[in-house]
């Protein structure tokens, strides 16, 4: 296979399941020209240092992942959206290489497609921290302690909305709180939730 990065070869080496269909999906991905590098300890496929496509496996499923899928047109209606939260990234999920040799031409379209977005220049246009509803337990301690309100300012927007959807998620006022608690400190020196 042309264009395969050694340092990446690990990935595929150690994955006891999914063995199969990640070498099928490293063989399209690199078919259409992409530059393969290990990026969060999975291979990231990049055009021009931009990242466009990652392969990824879990329990249930593997899978490739648009880094900008959401800029994509689907015409096929394969891409999936991992969460209510995530934002850029769409996923395509395969359960067998059956799957995958199927939806090669597809799949080699969209790599295309998200070339054709970098090379455009496109961005994703993100939803600012602000449109997040904050937990009413934690604007409270905002209110309380100014420190605490300047330091989360001063965290990044990506580590501000994992707080916020942190706080957020449970439905036990009680349970808000004492996350708010256990991490107040940890905002106040400037990191973010898994820092």
């Amino acid at each position: 296979m042309n264009g395969m990065n050694p340092k990446v070869d690990f990935f595929f080496n150690k994955a006891e399941k999914w063995q199969e269909e990640f070498v099928t999906l490293r063989k399209i991905i690199l078919d259409c020209g992409l530059t393969e590098e290990l990026k969060w300890g999975v291979p990231c496929y990049t055009f021009q240092k931009s990242n466009i496509v990652l392969i990824h496996g879990f329990k249930e499923y593997c899978a490739i992942l648009f880094v900008k899928g959401v800029l994509l047109q689907d015409t096929k209606g394969i891409l999936i959206q991992q969460t209510e939260n995530v934002q850029a990234g769409r996923q395509v999920r395969f359960t067998n290489v059956r799957e995958i040799i199927e939806l090669e031409p597809t799949l080699k379209a969209y790599v295309f497609e998200a070339i054709e977005v970098e090379k455009a220049g496109l961005e994703v246009s993100y939803k600012k921290v602000a449109e997040y509803n904050v937990p009413e337990e934690f604007q409270q301690k905002l209110d309380e302690i100014p420190a605490l309100k300047s330091a989360f300012e001063a965290l990044t927007p990506g580590r501000q909305r994992a707080y916020l959807f942190y706080f957020s998620a449970p439905k036990q006022s009680k349970t808000r709180e004492s996350r708010i608690d256990k991490y107040t400190e940890q905002i106040l020196n400037g990191k973010g939730l898994d820092d």
